[in-house]
């Protein structure tokens, strides 16, 4: 039987996985009916200033390593870019953490192109799935595997494979999870179209109402800023749910009424009853900071101050006074 020829789309470290589990399975099984016949990722990067370095992608650097052929377009429209791909004859192609494609790529090959989307489709659309799961305190997430259409993120669905978030679980650590799964359901995908028993469910089944919905709009700076006046869960997701990337921050205000940028990137929930409002800022000057939230505490473990290194609150607090300090809110 010919081999399906699949063409692999994908930039960071999270769409490495896939790939990798992929070529394994191609190299360890001569009948896993398809072959990768080439890779498309995003341009390198200059890394200095005089532009004289060059960075790859992590994609293009595991492909590169595999020998596999590496497509890099300033531009999906491009159409040297596509004749090229069109070259390479896909029957099927494969998107993990690339871009928005033009109908003229996603369409090209016969039996489509799928996504690799790390939610349980049709929650969380958009660019920041990982990071709004924990935002709002779920329990559980996962990945979904769909084929491609015009709106995103809302093509029919092929597998969702369920992802427990643990308490103390941030969006870096979140990420590793979902990296591991998104391999194994990639590779089940593929196996699926290859045995010609791949069945797509449309999203709009999988829910009743629109109003059920919840978005993953990309993250600003300004979406990354605490807001103290929530609870005490409210505000310990929020935190992990930003950490390590791209960093909750909040401000501090001295005694001048200057304000001073400070970056959250680990906390632990203090439950109790205080007195005190909301924002409130407790520290003993040495060993912890801690801020008065509805429900409690939160002690803040991990902080950055603008232009300095990540540290521990107790390094921070013994070259940085926040006597007379208070958080604004």
């Amino acid at each position: 039987m010919e081999k399906l020829r699949i063409v692999y789309l994908g930039t960071p470290d999270f769409a490495v996985e896939p790939l990798r589990r992929l070529v394994e399975k191609q190299r360890v099984s001569e009948d896993c009916g398809y072959e990768i016949v080439g890779v498309v990722t995003m341009p390198d990067k200059m890394i200095n200033k005089r532009g004289t370095q060059l960075l790859m992608s992590p994609v293009k650097q595991y492909a590169v390593a595999e020998g596999l052929p590496v497509l890099q377009p300033e531009s999906l429209k491009d159409e040297a870019f596509q004749s090229e791909l069109r070259a390479w004859n896909a029957d099927l192609q494969i998107v993990v953490a690339f871009r928005m494609l033009p109908e003229s790529v996603w369409n090209m090959p016969r039996l489509g192109t799928f996504n690799l989307h790390a939610s349980l489709l049709p929650q969380y659309r958009g660019a920041a799935p990982i990071n709004w799961a924990i935002i709002n305190g779920d329990k559980e997430t996962g990945v979904t595997t769909f084929f491609l259409k015009h709106e995103i993120d809302t093509g029919d669905v092929i597998f969702r494979d369920v992802v427990a978030i643990d308490e103390n679980d941030n969006a870096g650590t979140l990420h590793d999870k979902l990296m591991l799964q998104g391999g194994d359901t990639v590779v089940r995908t593929v196996e699926a179209i290859v045995a010609g028993n791949a069945t797509a469910v449309a999203q709009s089944a999988m829910y009743i109402n629109e109003c059920d919905l919840r978005p993953a709009p990309k993250i600003f700076r300004d979406t990354c800023r605490i807001d103290w006046t929530k609870g005490i869960d409210a505000v310990y997701d929020f935190v992990r749910g930003m950490s390590p990337y791209p960093a909750a921050w909040c401000e501090l205000t001295d005694e001048s009424g200057n304000d001073i940028a400070l970056k959250v990137y680990d906390v632990v929930k203090e439950r109790c009853s205080h007195n005190k409002e909301r924002g409130t800022l407790v520290s003993d000057g040495k060993s912890f900071m801690k801020v008065a939230v509805d429900g409690g505490y939160i002690s803040l473990v991990t902080v950055q101050l603008a232009g300095k290194k990540r540290m521990p609150v107790a390094d921070l607090l013994n070259g940085f006074s926040v006597t007379g300090m208070n958080i604004k809110l």
